[in-house]
Parts: structure tokens; C-alpha cells; sequence
């Protein structure tokens, strides 16, 4: 019932609370530019920086995975479904109020129950990122993000995160750099 839910809020265009691996995040359709103008917003996160999209079924990224090479996708196999995000190029293939001021995208295939189940419910990928305002703690349970947003948000739920103790590392495909490491 709750993935529902929170499906519909994303479909109209809400923004939303769910649990990840690690922390919580906030989530919205990531073709619609106002409910991501409005997660911006509530984050006080700069448009540049880039968005994470994250979905539980890797077909939801085909689009941006099919210009890969046979080696790429193997590297980015040996981690999902997972906690790790992948920056790979986008070749203009979203738009920029997701990719920032980047020429990679960042992808992350979920393997927490709540939100995999949630994309495949919405039918694609969202974007997520960590429920907390710029410059302060990522929420790590429902009551921080409910003293960070109130009631401003559109659903909260899910249960608990996966447990891990850090957001999901960031690695760059083409660099092999690990940008965040994990935890």
C-alpha cells in the first residue's frame, strides 16, 4: 500500500521520503521540471551540482547504458544492485536540471526493497538524493526528515534504510575515480 502511495505522489508530480541503503532520501520524477525545481528548493541544493537517479530495475537505464562497452558494464555489474552510484556520460540524453553542469549522469541500481519496489511501481527511475538540507546531516530515520520538511512533503514512508553507515559511494566510469567512498 505504502509503494503505491508514493508511486501516485510521484506521478502527480510530488516530492517524497524513502529509505535507501544507508539514509533516507527525497525523491521526484525526474522528467518533471517543477517537482524538481521544488526538491531543489526544499534542499536549498544548487541546479549545477546534479541529481543521482536511482531505480531498482537496471532497464530503466537503458537509454544511458546501451553506449556503454561490454568492459564498462561489467564494471558497473560487479556493484549492482547495490550502494554504489555510477557517473556515466549522458550524451545529452537528460536534461539539465538532472545532470547539473556534468557531462556524466549519475546512476545508482537499488537494491533496498522499499525503493526498488517504489521505481518499479512508478515504472522508471526517480531521482533520490539525501533527505536533509544543504550543509546539514543526511536523515538516517523518519523523524529527521520529518524535523528537517514538516509536512511540506508529499508521502513519507517505507520503513528503516538498508542500515549501512554512509551514502552510497560515487565512482566515475570513464576516470575509474571513487569520488564519495562508501561505507
Amino acid at each position: 500500500m505504502a509503494v503505491k502511495k508514493a508511486a501516485r505522489a510521484l506521478a502527480a508530480g510530488g516530492v517524497i521520503a524513502h529509505p535507501t541503503e544507508s539514509v533516507w532520501g527525497l525523491a521526484c520524477d525526474p522528467n518533471n521540471h517543477r517537482a524538481v525545481q521544488r526538491l531543489l528548493q526544499l534542499k536549498d541544493r544548487p541546479v549545477a551540482k546534479g541529481l543521482i537517479l536511482v531505480s531498482g530495475e537496471e532497464r530503466h537505464f537503458a537509454g544511458l547504458l546501451d553506449p556503454l562497452d561490454e568492459r564498462q558494464l561489467r564494471q558497473i555489474h560487479t556493484t549492482w544492485p547495490g550502494p554504489v552510484t555510477w557517473l556515466v556520460p549522458h550524451c545529452g540524453r537528460v536534461p539539465s536540471w538532472i545532470s547539473g553542469a556534468h557531462q556524466s549522469v549519475a546512476l545508482r541500481c537499488t537494491d533496498h526493497p522499499f525503493t526498488a519496489a517504489l521505481t518499479r511501481a512508478f515504472g522508471g527511475a526517480i531521482v533520490s538524493t539525501s533527505a536533509n538540507p544543504s550543509g546539514c546531516q543526511p536523515a538516517r530515520h523518519k523523524y529527521q526528515v520529518l524535523r528537517y520538511f514538516g509536512d511540506t512533503l508529499d508521502f513519507v514512508g517505507g520503513g528503516a534504510t538498508g542500515g549501512r553507515n554512509a551514502p552510497s559511494e560515487i565512482r566515475d566510469l570513464i576516470s575509474g575515480e571513487v569520488l564519495r567512498p562508501g561505507g
